[in-house]
């Protein structure tokens, strides 16, 4: 009531009387769950219809839910790179999904700044539960070697496909499932997402007030395969809809739980309570945040990698994932860039707002690095730090452009600026294509109007080719490939 009070009287409290009242100063704990290839429209909160995000939803209602925020690129590693990094797809030293052996994609350099690394040194405890996916144990990109105190999870993103894997990582200590190894049966066994969350609960427990933490959960869910354990969740769902069973890879096959994905009787069903069971994790962190007396003092992120896939029987038209955004994962249209994103924050954001600031996932690092009180390093970031906006203050800078590239499919590209977004296919055909879209008046980008505005394709073609930075690892250009 007292809140409801504050709003309706438009008084927002500022900052200094914030940190005053919270508690002697504390520094805010950060918990950030990054949820894998989830629509805009897959949660209640932001359209979704056929199936209902009840802790998600109430997460928004608690803060800030934003209706222009972008992911770091369109598929998972380059996307991770973004965040951790502060910087855009055209710097980030990860650029796409490259699979290495033994066992886990292209690494972090040994001189990437993560945001970890920033948590670490303003004192922060941190920790990741769930796909790591930038690089192998023991290579330079391994969690523990980019500032991650506790890791628990997949170090491969290609592992990560199946929900029962024979193994995962206990930082660089390998566990056996060995229940996985002995069973093949679909939906038996231990259930990679049960157990990865468990152990983030089981981290939780050891918190508490007297030092502040930073804990990562980028889960895999919903990323294919389409599966989930035999309870509750799976048959409420299930003859609720229509349903066209998916084949998929069988035991016996070398993919089979390699990067395969199972075959599922019922794939709607399975999507839907998939993100149900996210949700209910989500209500289980909150929960155990305030068991802990933990929760007024953490700010709550939610989001996701990029926009839906369309692999191993999920069917994003169905659940209309993007709402209103054309295209999927892999796409640099909106539905394969603009993601969900939902900032809670007791007593700094303002429960029950929506904000249509364009952001990205490169403005974390700037931001967490100013709640932590630590001073900018001299290196290259594209962020900027969205702090004055959650706590509804004057100061918040706004990005001249947002830059995103894709090294598959032929190579693609996108700019945003302000209300404009220049698209831009095939890179490295000598046929490649521009389309130029104004987002204010045709959100659904359905309406090229390049040939009608030929100086503003001009302008938007200048800044995509100052943001791209050649990197011999990731030649996206004509000619960069050898440099």
């Amino acid at each position: 009531m007292r809140q409801a009070i504050l709003l309706s009287a438009g008084l927002f409290m500022t900052a200094p009387f914030l940190h005053a009242q919270n508690g002697k100063g504390q520094r805010p704990n950060i918990v950030f769950i990054l949820a894998d290839d989830l629509g805009y429209g897959d949660l209640s909160c932001y359209g979704q219809e056929k199936f209902m995000t009840p802790n998600i939803d109430r997460l928004a209602q608690n803060g800030m839910r934003f209706t222009q925020c972008y992911s770091g690129t369109t598929v998972s590693a380059p996307s991770r790179s973004c965040l951790l990094t502060g910087t855009h797809s055209g710097h980030t030293p990860v650029r796409g999904n490259l699979e290495l052996q033994p066992e886990g994609q292209f690494p972090l350099p040994a001189d990437a700044h993560t945001i970890f690394e920033v948590m670490k040194e303003a004192g922060y405890k941190t920790s990741a539960f769930g796909k790591w996916g930038l690089g192998y144990i023991g290579s330079t990109g391994d969690p523990n070697k980019q500032g991650c105190d506790t890791f628990f999870g997949y170090n491969c993103q290609l592992l990560a496909h199946s929900y029962y894997p024979d193994h995962l990582w206990d930082n660089d200590k390998r566990v056996e499932l060995t229940d996985n190894n002995l069973n093949v049966q679909y939906g038996q066994g231990t259930y990679s997402q049960d157990l990865i969350h468990k152990k983030a609960l089981e981290y939780l427990d050891g918190m508490n007030a007297d030092e502040p933490f930073f804990l990562w959960y980028p889960t895999i869910i919903p990323h294919a395969e389409l599966i989930v354990p035999e309870d509750s969740i799976i048959r409420k769902f299930r003859g609720m809809y229509p349903e066209k069973p998916f084949q998929g890879t069988e035991p016996g096959n070398p993919a089979f739980r390699k990067g395969g994905y199972c075959s599922q009787f019922y794939p709607h069903a399975t999507f839907a309570a998939m993100v149900t069971r996210l949700d209910v994790y989500v209500g289980q962190i909150i929960q155990k945040l305030k068991e802990k007396g933990l929760y007024d003092n953490t700010i709550i992120i939610f989001s996701s990698d990029n926009g839906p896939h369309q692999e191993g029987g999920a069917d994003p038209d169905f659940f209309n994932s993007n709402g209103i955004l054309r295209g999927y994962k892999r796409d640099v249209y909106e539905g394969g860039i603009r993601v969900p994103m939902i900032v809670s924050w007791p007593g700094h954001v303002a429960a029950g707002t929506e904000t249509d600031f364009i952001c990205s996932f490169w403005d974390f690092l700037p931001t967490f690095r100013e709640i932590a009180g630590q001073k900018a390093r001299q290196q290259e970031e594209d962020g900027i730090s969205l702090l004055p906006l959650l706590e509804n203050r004057k100061g918040q800078k706004e990005h001249e452009y947002l830059y995103f590239e894709f090294q598959e499919m032929n190579g693609r590209q996108a700019v945003r600026k302000g209300s404009w977004k220049l698209v831009h296919l095939n890179v490295r055909s000598p046929k490649s294509t521009y389309e130029l879209y104004n987002l204010a008046s045709d959100p659904s980008e359905r309406h090229n109007v390049l040939e009608q505005y030929p100086e503003k394709a001009a302008e938007l073609k200048g800044i995509m080719d100052r943001a791209h930075t050649p990197d011999p690892n990731w030649p996206l250009l004509p000619g960069e490939a050898g440099k």
